[in-house]
């Protein structure tokens, strides 16, 4: 075999040398965060409970060791400003105990981070960004497909491979020649700003039954806060939650968002829904609704709660319908996640998509945040 002349170090001869596998070494502290930030999630925000569920796990699992305990890690909480002791807004006394302990708000940004590449997968970075130039153009990611080419079209995406093989078929070899009839470009997307509101249910079915449905819209509204913010920063997301009545929250207090004994208002989720997004100047305005239950609560003229659990009730329905009708005619498309597969919700989902010309899916907990990504993406892209 001839000698390696461009890298003498390289022994072509040994062949692939195998080595054993020897996992990355994680620090402790990284270890049990990891376990923490799931658990915080699914208590709400609640310290004290989060605390005593590690210490559950550790008893189970041995979570902890001799070298790192919970004490330590707490310590460590405390000591990389992700938890302090609580300020007592009257005499602004320092709070004592475990209870008093809040979360700040690198914490409550590490939980929008951590929900994100749970549902989402980590994000990468690439070659290209959303940038801000001076030059005026049509951008967008070609999609494979081809058009003809128009004058004014960015010479940059003309098609040459394409173009070429057009001008031998126009005109063949013998006369070889390539004119403006045989340019083609690449098909492209152009993505528009968009203004999103997603409407979470937060009625007393979201946990019924046994299986808890709130935490996995919890994440799910975390994480596409945290995917417009990084990929998107000039698109906006508001987050209403409904039951009796509906009101935004602010994105901080995510983590901390529970279910409560509610019946589910959609008509107030619709119309906060909508006067919140008349007031966005973007062209492109939608809202994802993510519920399990069928609408059982109105507010009438009088002010007066209407509650009605039985199947559907004809009056809810109708004012419903006519939300979606006028969302329509601001259009304001809805698309409505199903968690649930109540034969009551699917009839009721069925005949408010057809009034609105949004769209539905039925899909699972797991499901959930992908299905979400994928039709946002979807919708805020059009081609050019």
């Amino acid at each position: 075999m001839p000698e390696n002349k461009l890298n003498p170090e390289l022994n072509l001869s040994r062949g692939i040398t195998i080595s054993k596998h020897i996992p990355k070494k994680i620090p402790p502290f990284e270890r049990v965060f990891e376990i923490f930030k799931d658990l915080l999630t699914h208590t709400s925000g609640n310290l004290e409970e989060c605390f005593s569920w590690l210490d559950i796990l550790d008893k189970e699992y041995k979570i902890f060791t001799d070298e790192y305990s919970l004490e330590q890690f707490e310590e460590d909480l405390k000591k990389r400003g992700y938890i302090k002791e609580e300020v007592d807004p009257v005499d602004r006394a320092v709070g004592k105990g475990k209870g008093k302990s809040i979360l700040t708000a690198k914490l409550e940004s590490a939980l929008r981070s951590f929900a994100l590449d749970q549902i989402f997968g980590k994000l990468k970075k690439s070659g290209l960004g959303n940038h801000q130039t001076k030059q005026v153009g049509i951008a967008g990611e070609k999609d494979g497909d081809l058009r003809q080419y128009r004058f004014g079209d960015d010479l940059s995406r003309i098609n040459m491979t394409e173009s070429l093989k057009n001008a031998q078929i126009n005109h063949g070899l013998t006369d070889f020649r390539l004119t403006e009839n045989d340019l083609v470009v690449d098909q492209a997307k152009h993505k528009a700003q968009m203004s999103t509101v997603l409407m979470i249910d937060i009625s007393h079915s979201m946990i019924l039954y046994g299986e808890d449905r709130i935490t996995p819209a919890k994440k799910v509204a975390m994480a596409l806060v945290e995917l417009i913010q990084r990929k998107y920063p000039k698109d906006s997301i508001d987050i209403i939650v409904f039951g009796n009545d509906a009101w935004p929250i602010k994105i901080k207090d995510l983590p901390y968002l529970k279910v409560g004994p509610y019946h589910t208002n959609t008509v107030a989720g619709l119309e906060l829904a909508m006067d919140i997004l008349r007031r966005k100047r973007n062209t492109n305005k939608q809202i994802f609704m993510i519920t399990d239950g069928k609408p059982s609560c109105m507010i009438l003229p009088s002010g007066e709660y209407y509650k009605n659990s039985n199947g559907l009730d004809d009056q809810i329905v109708s004012k419903c319908l006519t939300k979606a009708a006028q969302a329509r005619k601001l259009k304001i498309p809805i698309t409505t996640f199903m968690i649930a597969q109540d034969p009551y919700l699917r009839e009721f989902v069925s005949i408010f998509t057809a009034e609105n010309k949004g769209k539905a899916f039925i899909t699972g907990l797991s499901g959930l945040g992908q299905m979400i990504f994928e039709d946002y993406e979807k919708n805020r892209i059009r081609r050019i």
